[in-house]
């Protein structure tokens, strides 16, 4: 007998779920539980990732500050046009180690796979907060490569099953090789997060305490 799927419950994490669905079907994974990896995946997206060291042409500045004081600042990039056999180029941040760089590939991969287009003629806007910053695709775009990877990255189903066996964040991040941000942000988006603050209040609490500690002795 097939097993029921347990979908999120608002309407727009049950799209995303479905085309996070697809991705990992054409992945090959046959079970909610199996660890995607998007470097495989990208091959079919026609990405070729590219290591750091191999860009030639970046001043010693410039690579002192993008492996430096601005790594925070990016995750990585795709170049705008193809190469003449339809590939295109993707660097990622070699600071930001294997789990980062999955999520910020999977949501280059969606893109491709949702048929998103580039907006190169507003290359430059502002955001929320009136700050100045690249864009390649519109808000809405972006949204639902970064939701779709992370759904394909983390399932509900099995986040749920999870959370209920009182696993923590740090657990499920290790068991899919994504971060522990990644899967807290799938926890709050499908409305998991309650459930999990009340079976782990205590750890929350303390990782919070250092965190406003760190942040106080970083002030002073």
């Amino acid at each position: 007998m097939r097993e029921e799927i347990i979908w999120p419950p608002s309407f727009k994490g049950r799209q995303y779920e479905v085309r996070a669905m697809g991705l990992r079907e054409f992945a090959g994974l046959r079970r909610d539980d199996e660890p995607l990896d998007p470097f495989a995946l990208a091959l079919y997206a026609k990405l070729m990732v590219i290591d750091f060291e191999h860009i030639n042409g970046l001043s010693e500045e410039t690579r002192e500050h993008l492996l430096g004081s601005g790594s925070d600042a990016w995750s990585g990039g795709t170049a705008s046009r193809p190469l003449p056999n339809g590939w295109r180029l993707v660097i990622l941040n070699p600071r930001h180690g294997r789990a980062r760089n999955n999520a910020t590939l999977m949501e280059e991969v969606c893109h491709v796979f949702l048929g998103h287009k580039a907006n190169r003629l507003h290359i430059v806007a502002e955001d929320r907060n009136g700050k100045t910053v690249s864009r390649d695709y519109n808000d809405e775009d972006e949204e639902a490569a970064y939701a779709v990877g992370a759904a394909a990255l983390v399932p509900y189903s099995s986040l749920r099953r999870f959370v209920l066996q009182d696993k923590t964040s740090t657990e499920i991040a290790r068991h899919f090789n994504v971060s522990r941000e990644l899967v807290e942000y799938r926890m709050k988006v499908s409305r998991l997060w309650p459930e999990y603050r009340k079976r782990h209040a205590e750890e929350i609490a303390r990782r919070y305490e250092q965190q406003s500690n760190g942040y106080g002795m970083r002030k002073n």
